[in-house]
């Protein structure tokens, strides 16, 4: 094996911590989306920051690759080890350290989860709002940049991660950010490492914004005879200024799925999707002036989910459309694209995706976060038809191109990985080269998650 040095001194630092073989580097080498398996030599499980340190320092004397994973929910190969090495999985790193209640912001290890977090939180008053819809790890969500429903008044993983504790490429440990609101001391470095996607360095703490429960939660879900309708009302609801903590649309086809897989009663219409936080008079207030607007652009069956336990079902619906779509073609599997643009070109983006994936004759339903300008389609392929595939990635690429014409990005959410990396330069051009430098700088063997985000040679640059 490449790595039998490495390995041998890991398994003097781990122990029975370091997995050589079985199921664990199976489950290790297998991912939520369409990529082949890919399983690491090693599955490593360290429990502290010292820990991540010695790994990552005497992978760095062997030159054996280091690939982060946390939950596995990510949709882009991020964590697949395509270059072999160890696969460093953070979830023992669960613990929650320190809850500031009076600083709102909470400190954690990376594989603290959203929920395990908020669960903590309860009895505080104070939640972490960000919620990309699996119970991804944190440290995950941090080094994708995540967002998901909620980012249309609460922003992403950028906006409420404060300070980070990274182990770099040579095992040396640096703490990045503090816990004031704001800063101007030197570059930005906790943004650098948020949404690095493990490639520059290894999240090891986090300090994370908090936000106050809010005294009334309102949700509710209306159809509309036609997209446009539904689309045009996000963008009204948007520019009046009404205060949505999320606001989701989902097709016709969506809607169809939703019923087959849940029991639900919806039209086979496009829906949006919608939930109000606030005090009980604000609340009510954003409420009505909403609803004027769904009037006015023609929307109906309003259906408003008034307890606890009936915004958990809608929202558990919208969050398991994506296993539900995949179940939804038998033998499926799912391509899905992540587009985001401005709120003014939406309704555009979302007209000429759907007519572009109703030529290629494969099924694609929509649905996204609509509030902020992001959709996403999941193209449904035929487990190992290659021809379906090709096809699914000339579509994927077209929608790129699209919201990036119309002043957009090709991932609002889902991050870069190996999935979309030979779409950056196509998005950002010269300034893709200048990444590659920073990873250089920071990795110059290039250890840390090797084939993801960053060119690996000038080749890639000028494709």
């Amino acid at each position: 094996m490449a790595h039998d040095a490495a390995l041998a001194e890991l398994q003097t630092i781990l122990g029975d911590r370091l997995i050589l073989a079985g199921a664990d580097l199976a489950a290790h080498g297998q991912s939520e989306a369409w990529f082949p398996a890919t399983l690491p030599d090693a599955v490593a499980y360290p429990e502290t920051t010292e820990e991540v340190s010695r790994i990552v320092a005497t992978c760095a004397r062997h030159h054996c690759p280091v690939t982060a994973w946390g939950t596995g929910t990510s949709l882009e190969g991020h964590a697949l080890a395509v270059r072999g090495g160890i696969t460093l999985d953070l979830m023992r790193m669960n613990r929650v350290l320190a809850v500031r209640a009076e600083d709102m912001q909470a400190v954690v290890q990376p594989g603290v989860t959203r929920e395990a977090l908020n669960t903590d939180l309860r009895a505080t008053g104070l939640m972490f709002p960000i919620d990309p819809g699996a119970n991804a790890s944190l440290g995950g969500m941090a080094a994708t940049r995540a967002s998901g429903t909620t980012a249309v008044r609460y922003g992403t993983m950028r906006d409420n991660v404060m300070a980070l504790e990274v182990v770099l490429a040579d095992g040396s440990v640096i703490r990045t950010g503090s816990g004031a609101r704001k800063s101007s001391a030197g570059y930005d470095l906790t943004g650098l490492f948020t949404g690095s996607e493990g490639t520059l360095g290894i999240i090891t703490e986090l300090t994370l914004k908090l936000h106050g429960q809010p005294e009334a939660v309102t949700a509710a879900v209306c159809a509309f005879d036609d997209f446009a309708a539904a689309v045009d009302t996000v963008i009204a609801t948007i520019q009046m200024g009404i205060p949505m903590a999320r606001i989701e649309f989902v097709d016709e086809a969506v809607a169809s799925i939703f019923n087959a897989a849940n029991g639900t009663t919806m039209p086979e219409k496009p829906h949006l999707m919608v939930e109000f936080h606030g005090s009980e008079t604000s609340a009510a207030e954003d409420v009505r002036r909403f609803g004027e607007v769904v009037a006015e652009m023609g929307g109906a069956d309003f259906k408003w989910a008034t307890t606890p336990e009936a915004r958990n079902r809608l929202w558990r619906m919208r969050h398991g459309a994506y296993p539900a779509s995949i179940a939804s073609r038998p033998g499926a599997m799912g391509l899905v694209t992540d587009l985001c643009v401005p709120i003014s070109r939406l309704a555009e983006a979302v007209r000429e995706t759907r007519a572009d994936i109703a030529a290629s004759g494969l099924p694609g339903p929509i649905l996204g976060h609509v509030g902020d300008g992001n959709f996403h389609a999941i193209l449904l392929i035929e487990r190992d038809n290659q021809a379906e595939l090709r096809t699914a990635k000339a579509l994927a690429r077209r929608m790129a191109e699209r919201a990036i014409r119309l002043g957009g990005t090709m991932t609002g959410e889902h991050g870069v990985g190996m999935g979309k990396k030979d779409l950056m330069a196509m998005e950002h051009g010269q300034a893709w080269e200048v990444m590659a430098r920073i990873k250089r700088a920071l990795d110059p063997d290039g250890i840390l998650n090797p084939g993801k985000v960053v060119p690996e040679n000038m080749t890639e640059v000028s494709q």
